[in-house]
């Protein structure tokens, strides 16, 4: 695991690296998790450097003193271009509220991109109202509506749904309820075709938590977005399954670097 400092506190991000030439890809994991959620796109490094961070306050990385909304999101993007600048990372994968502080980056900072994906995300994230009840007063009854069917998971194997309770307890409740009203206050629909980095739109089919709507709209309405379907899958289609999701980013990646200049 390595570490890096800035705007007064460090993060921490793990790079996986077997040789690959192609574009380092940074890994941006949703609300309640980390790094390791990202664990079997390592399999990637020998065709791409691979990097997973944990945002502010998960994981192994120190917290911020932020309010949910903008401000959290600007420190989350803050992480990530910490990170990135510190790996050499050019293309930028985000799940959920990680493809929102994806977004927040291709609109707001001035490092350049050659790729963005926004996996199992949106341009608006509202969240139900029975789920923001629950994070503010029952944590156990918010992760309980999470791990519904279809949410986070379609089908997935009893020990990965047990890790990603584990993961969300170990993340706690006022940093989890923080990543989620921040995404409810998260909507940049209007500057969509700001966007010019060349994107892709992936979801897992089965995904009530971020439909695969959500990713037409995106595909729609970025200049220059691709757009995959995981078979099989939720919200968590990198966990769930894996080879699939790791082959449509590949096929994206490929295809970006084959283009001429």
């Amino acid at each position: 695991m390595e570490r890096v400092t800035h705007d007064g506190r460090d993060t921490a991000y793990r790079v996986s690296d077997r040789g690959g030439d192609g574009p380092t890809v940074c890994f941006v994991h949703g609300s309640g998790g980390s790094k390791d959620v990202w664990k079997a796109q390592a399999r990637l490094s020998d065709r791409f450097p691979i990097v997973a961070l944990d945002l502010s306050g998960h994981g192994d990385s120190d917290d911020v003193d932020a309010p949910a909304g903008p401000e959290t999101l600007a420190a989350y993007a803050d992480d990530v271009a910490a990170v990135a600048g510190e790996t050499g990372a050019t293309v930028v994968c985000g799940n959920s509220l990680g493809g929102a502080v994806a977004l927040r980056v291709a609109l707001e900072r001035d490092r350049p991109l050659d790729g963005l994906v926004l996996a199992g995300t949106g341009a608006k994230l509202a969240v139900a109202e029975p789920l923001l009840d629950a994070l503010a007063t029952d944590f156990d009854r918010a992760i309980d509506l999470l791990h519904e069917p279809d949410r986070l998971f379609h089908d997935a194997p009893a020990e990965y749904v047990e890790l990603s309770r584990a993961g969300m307890r170990a993340c706690g409740r006022a940093v989890t309820e923080r990543d989620f009203r921040t995404c409810h206050a998260f909507d940049v629909r209007d500057r969509l075709d700001e966007v010019a980095t060349p994107s892709l739109a992936v979801v897992g089919e089965h995904d009530e938590l971020t439909p695969p709507a959500y990713h037409d709209y995106l595909a729609e309405r970025i200049d220059d977005c691709e757009r995959a379907t995981i078979e099989g899958a939720a919200h968590l289609a990198m966990l769930e399954r894996p080879a699939a999701f790791n082959a449509a980013l590949s096929s994206f990646l490929g295809r970006r670097s084959e283009e001429p200049e």
